[in-house]
């Protein structure tokens, strides 16, 4: 029998008839879907319409639930591990029956407790499974993102350039190591910016919004308001370490030479081998007028 029915997802679908096992729900092609007595809300009568989610139960029949789980397919989530066996793993998603995560897609050896990263998607036999094969389940559409864009993103691993990390939950990207100036865990969700969109399809992200002077904008504004919080006088300049520049400006050191060029440039403050110096009195770049 065909179904217009989206397993693993909400549907939004009319009560055709009542059952003492709950109502059957029209799926839109002739047939119809049970919610269960339990599911079924007070006062619900035929032709009143319900968002369900569609699932299979215990016994593997195709049932409906208003309850809503942790993740549906088509989307990435972290999920703890409660039950290995022979044939793979299952993971709690927030329903009563488990989410299984096949042997065959599996990217290295768990222990129950444990939290994983998982995509969910239907087997060949419509069943709703998990794998953790994050980079090929990511999507393969050419990514419409602008450069500087503001996006979430997931990370989920490591390379030798730095974090890998699923951006707005569809396709993956790259935060570069030496740009990443705070810790970040397996499985954090975190604001990011597309620093780049490659020719080969390949995107670089930053934890900074912009890049060049734009970006060094708030970070001058901040040597400013420790300059005056400090009588005008600051222990860095250009040879400071990195590791103190984003612990006190929460920056690369590119970006914040970037904004002390500039505050130089204005002629606001001052460079010395020792640190840097606030101008009292900016000098005008306008000549005195003529007597």
């Amino acid at each position: 029998m065909t179904t217009m029915l989206e397993i693993g997802k909400l549907n939004t679908l009319t009560v055709a008839r009542h059952s003492d096992f709950g109502v059957y729900l029209d799926d839109g092609s002739g047939g119809d879907v049970l919610l269960p007595k339990r599911f079924v809300p007070d006062a619900c009568e035929i032709g009143d319409q319900l968002q369900v989610f569609i699932c299979y139960d215990s016994e593997d029949r195709l049932i409906a639930t208003t309850e809503e789980p942790w993740a549906m397919v088509g989307e990435f989530a972290l999920l703890p591990v409660v039950a290995i066996e022979s044939v793979g793993a299952f993971l709690d998603w927030g329903l009563s029956k488990d989410l299984f995560l096949p042997y065959a897609e599996q990217s290295r050896d768990l222990r129950i407790g444990q939290d994983v990263i998982v995509y969910l998607y239907l087997d060949k036999s419509q069943r709703i499974s998990a794998s953790m094969r994050i980079e090929r389940n990511a999507n393969r559409t050419p990514p419409d993102y602008q450069e500087g864009q503001a996006v979430d993103l997931f990370i989920f691993g490591r390379t030798d350039l730095g974090y890998k990390a699923i951006i707005e939950g569809r396709h993956i990207g790259v935060l570069f190591e030496n740009e990443v100036f705070q810790q970040l865990e397996y499985g954090q969700k975190i604001r990011g910016y597309v620093k780049k969109l490659r020719p080969d399809g390949k995107i670089d992200l930053s934890l900074q919004q912009g890049t060049g002077h734009k970006a060094a904008d708030p970070i001058a504004d901040r040597i400013m308001e420790l300059l005056a919080q400090h009588e005008g006088y600051l222990e860095v300049n250009d040879k400071t370490s990195a590791e103190v520049i984003h612990e006190l400006f929460g920056a690369s050191k590119k970006k914040y030479k970037i904004a002390l060029g500039g505050l130089y440039k204005k002629r606001l403050i001052r460079i010395d081998p020792d640190g840097i110096r606030l101008i009292a009195e900016p000098a005008t770049l306008t000549p005195p007028a003529k007597k």
